[in-house]
């Protein structure tokens, strides 16, 4: 089964769903996975903050959410990515990095929650961080965004 893109109408027409499957997929494959089924969902703050409240109990804007549906000890992933566009845009401001980037370290930052890899430590933070610049180093970030 493959990666479905999906993005709000919103925002339909700048996020290239062939980059965003192709980015993802390639991060799944290096870290010895397979897709079973991933959604990728580009929405708003308002639909990752109803799923934070929901699922995680806390009230605050978030750039990205991930849910593995299937045991992490299976090889082939199944899951969902939510990543907040506004955020996205947002973060490149603040970090002064490239919107495509920050939609690209997201879309790579997901995929690696749906594999396991926590970033509740500082430690595992480093960890998840430093696989981030390798992947976006490795990735074709820049055909992310059309805007």
């Amino acid at each position: 089964m493959p990666i479905s893109v999906e993005v709000d109408p919103s925002f339909s027409g700048i996020i290239s769903i062939t980059t965003a499957d192709s980015i993802l997929n390639y991060v799944v494959e290096q870290e010895g996975f397979s897709v079973d089924e991933i959604y990728i969902v580009f929405g708003n703050d308002d639909l990752l903050s109803k799923l934070k409240k929901e699922f995680f109990k806390k009230d605050q804007l978030t750039d990205v959410i991930a849910f593995r549906l299937n045991e992490y000890k299976e090889k082939n992933v199944e899951g969902e990515i939510y990543i907040s566009v506004p955020r996205a845009r947002e973060n490149a401001k603040t970090f002064g990095e490239p919107f495509s980037r920050e939609v690209g370290r997201l879309i790579i930052h997901g995929g690696l929650h749906l594999l396991n890899q926590d970033d509740q430590t500082e430690a595992e933070k480093n960890i998840m961080t430093n696989k981030e610049e390798e992947y976006l180093n490795q990735c074709n970030w820049q055909d992310l965004i059309h805007d």
